[in-house]
């Protein structure tokens, strides 16, 4: 036992000895220390390049514009013989109906532009009712939450369980709940009432138009002294009129126009923004200051019905301004009187171009005037900007008007009363405006008219037009104070003209040939003026 236990305490002692040993060997260096193994870091992964856009509309029901044009299903080429775009194919009238670029019922009307989608959702015009504290519809669907007091609905973007996720026009027409909040495109509050979305705005929104002629004319004269003027040919572009026009957003039955003219330069004619007063009807608008009492001289060139107005009979008693403002509205509940009155200003001989004035002296006085009118409805509702063409058969409308007004130009003062009358029923139209001027610094009478008629010899197809025109002045009483002003009395005269119109395609798209017979007074001082002409027009028309 005792040399068991002595081997015991050797074997203990040299495992000490060999412990301490090794405590006290020197550490190798650091780079003799072998390195853990590098991590190994995976390849990034290759990118996937994008799949490419379709080079075509791929589905032409699914409100998506695949191929990135712009144009969305039966709105695009691509799809123009797609079975699903087919015209003819069933009623017109619903939400859904009205906004899918198809003529559902084959009337030639697509969408807003058909009489059938008038009360369809975004159909309705100009109006885009207001919330109120019992909440209210709208064009864009759904009924409003209530709003405090001096809330709008704008006010609603981003409240009332909007997510404020759908602001532009693009995620407004995509069929698709971007913000996921309930409400997709133009049912959701951010577009609906942001101003800057036009997408949703109702039908019409801000529209384009424009009207385009181009055609030969033959011409035949012949000068006061006797002289034949040899026959002149001219081809050109007669007229190029570009407009803007639709509502002002947000504003109940409001409107503006901004004309523009390109003939020897491309000029800004006519202006005219107008808003509604109360809700019967009444208005108030400023415009750049050309018309007047007649409408004639501020028509669209799409409304004149032998192509041109007879500027003789209009220019003396229409002198244009720098601009003006008018009041109008119903003068009886059911419409049967209205009224509207007016007053204009400018300086020199302003010709009502927005910016432009024509001075043909050195006199620079500044003009004004204004006057009123008053319109009986006996038959319908006419309004003084309606088209005297006729494309179908019409109901029965008869109207007329009683105005006057004062003028004080640069260089005459006047008093002016105007008759105008307008009748139209199944394929007839007639009209006549008529005009009495009193100089008041020169002591001169002036009258001048101008009858117009129109019969529809095929609807959608034929339309004859005619009218007759004179201008007449007495001799100045007062003939000093003319010629201290530089104005001589103006000349006498006579015009009939005859035009028949080929609607081409619906009444966009016209040919029309247009016979003018014109006599000018003998002029002694200007032997060579003509005195008298023949004019042979052929035109073709395109507007919308």
């Amino acid at each position: 036992m005792k040399k068991i236990a002595l081997g015991l305490l050797c074997l203990c002692a040299c495992l000490t000895s060999v412990a301490s040993a090794q405590d006290t060997a020197p550490v190798p260096p650091a780079a003799d220390v072998a390195a853990p193994p590098a991590e190994i870091v995976a390849p990034p992964p290759a990118e996937v390049p994008a799949a490419p856009r379709a080079d075509h509309e791929t589905s032409c029901t699914g409100r998506r514009d695949e191929d990135g044009d712009g144009l969305v299903d039966c709105g695009d080429g691509d799809c123009l013989h797609d079975p699903a775009c087919e015209a003819g194919q069933g009623a017109e009238s619903t939400g859904e109906q009205c906004s899918d670029w198809i003529d559902n019922d084959g009337d030639d009307a697509i969408d807003c532009d058909d009489d059938d989608c008038e009360n369809a959702p975004g159909c309705s015009g100009s109006w885009v009712p207001t919330a109120n504290s019992e909440g209210g519809a709208s064009p864009s669907g759904g009924a409003l939450p209530q709003l405090g007091e001096g809330l709008g609905v704008q006010d609603l973007v981003g409240a009332a369980g909007d997510a404020d996720g759908e602001r532009s026009n693009e995620l407004c027409s995509d069929g698709v709940d971007n913000d996921q909040d309930g409400r997709t495109d133009c049912a959701d509050f951010g577009c609906r009432f942001d101003a800057s979305i036009t997408i949703c705005m109702p039908t019409p929104g801000l529209r384009f138009s424009a009207v385009v002629g181009a055609g030969v004319t033959y011409n035949s004269s012949q000068q006061g002294n006797g002289v034949e003027v040899p026959a002149l040919w001219d081809a050109r572009f007669s007229r190029i009129q570009l407009r803007a026009l639709g509502p002002i957003p947000f504003i109940h039955n409001s409107f503006f126009l901004i004309n523009i003219r390109a003939e020897r330069l491309v000029r800004l004619t006519f202006a005219l923004f107008q808003i509604p007063v109360g809700t019967s009807g009444h208005y108030v608008n400023l415009n750049s200051g050309s018309g007047g009492l007649s409408a004639s001289l501020i028509q669209s060139q799409a409304k004149q019905l032998l192509l041109d107005p007879v500027f003789f009979a209009y220019a003396p008693f229409e002198q244009g301004n720098g601009g003006a403002f008018e009041v109008g509205g119903p003068i009886t509940s059911n419409d049967l009187l209205r009224y509207r009155v007016f007053a204009a200003a400018g300086s020199g001989q302003s010709n009502g171009n927005v910016g432009g004035r024509f001075f043909s002296s050195d006199d620079r006085n500044f003009t004004y005037g204004g006057g009123g009118q008053v319109q009986l409805n006996i038959a319908g509702h006419y309004d003084r900007l309606d088209t005297p063409y006729i494309y179908t058969p019409v109901p029965l409308t008869m109207a007329m008007t009683l105005g006057a007004k004062y003028d004080q130009r640069a260089a005459e003062r006047y008093a002016t009363g105007n008759f105008y009358f307008v009748g139209r029923y199944n394929r007839f139209h007639i009209s006549a405006d008529v005009f009495g001027k009193r100089e008041l610094a020169f002591g001169a009478s002036q009258l001048g008219y101008v009858v117009q008629a129109a019969f529809l010899i095929i609807p959608k197809r034929l339309l004859l037009a005619a009218d007759w025109a004179q201008f007449r002045s007495t001799d100045f009483s007062n003939p000093g104070a003319a010629n201290t002003a530089g104005i001589a009395r103006p000349l006498d005269e006579d015009q009939f003209r005859a035009a028949l119109h080929v609607y081409l395609f619906r009444n966009i798209a016209l040919a029309s040939i247009v016979y003018t017979h014109h006599i000018v007074e003998f002029n002694t001082s200007r032997p060579q003026d003509t005195v008298g002409e023949d004019i042979v027009r052929f035109e073709g028309q395109f507007r919308f």
